[in-house]
């Protein structure tokens, strides 16, 4: 196996042309295990580190930036990251263990589209989207069509994520990520994102995805739809979540069954949305 390291982007381009099967490396948290289980042998890994261009949040006219090889702790750290963005830092927080977090990187996350992964959920209730770079050039995708499936993208060979663009969200939106793990530190169970706003009693604006449910991130429209404009009573969630639960394909594994999986996502949406609301503003 070849191993590089390029120092800008397009060197990355031009390393990963140089091979049939060619891989990028960055924080190295489940690509590593993939190669010391002998799962994939690359003839030319690309190692992504030195690339300065690839890291760090900044600001946009709309929200936040994020680098792809900006680390986990990194970006739950950053006290930026308020109302909307709050979901996005508490699922930072949330992965692994701080061994973890200091190497693991928001780019190689949702590059190996894991849907039992903390990052798929929470960036699709953000309503974020993928930029990408080629030999092509440069594009860009919204979440929902970025993943595909498990452990699919649509990301083409050859192809580098290279940012994570994520909207501010509404005025007085607020965000929660809600995590239901064995124990600490172990992939989800069941995870809910949401980002919400109400205006008065009624819910203005919602959007949520549940990790760990199926293939991709679970995000159904008519759940969300259902919750647009009520008080958000009991009733009124409770049908949201049957809703989304309706919709699930999880699979049984040590972590739960697909049927305990399907009884915990309304659980969890009803107790994500109450204490999103108990959630001072920004």
């Amino acid at each position: 196996m070849k191993y590089l390291e390029p120092e800008t982007v397009d060197e990355a381009i031009a390393a990963l042309a140089s091979a049939d099967d060619a891989r990028c490396l960055a924080g190295g948290a489940t690509l590593v295990a993939m190669l010391n289980a002998e799962l994939v042998d690359p003839e030319v890994l690309v190692g992504l580190r030195k690339i300065h261009a690839l890291r760090g949040i900044h600001r946009t006219a709309n929200g936040i930036l994020i680098g792809a090889m900006t680390t986990h702790n990194e970006i739950a750290a950053d006290d930026r990251l308020v109302g909307a963005l709050a979901m996005v830092r508490s699922a930072a927080g949330q992965i692994a263990h701080d061994a973890i977090r200091y190497v693991g990187t928001i780019g190689g996350s949702i590059a190996h589209a894991d849907p039992s992964a903390d990052w798929p959920a929470a960036i699709t209730a953000a309503d974020a989207s993928i930029e990408m770079a080629s030999s092509s050039g440069t594009r860009s995708l919204s979440v929902d069509e970025f993943f595909l499936g498990y452990l699919q993208t649509a990301a083409q060979p050859g192809e580098i994520v290279t940012a994570v663009n994520i909207p501010s969200g509404p005025e007085n939106s607020r965000g929660y990520y809600l995590k239901f793990s064995r124990v600490d530190g172990d992939y989800a169970t069941v995870s809910i994102a949401l980002v919400l706003a109400m205006k008065g009693t009624r819910c203005d604006y919602i959007r949520f995805a549940a990790g760990a449910c199926g293939p991709r991130p679970l995000r159904v429209a008519a759940a969300e739809d259902r919750l647009l404009g009520t008080e958000l009573t009991a009733e009124d969630i409770a049908a949201a979540g049957e809703l989304l639960a309706a919709e699930a394909d999880p699979v049984t594994d040590v972590r739960g069954s697909a049927e305990y999986r399907r009884l915990l996502i309304p659980r969890l949406l009803k107790r994500a949305i109450t204490l999103v609301n108990q959630l001072p503003h920004d």
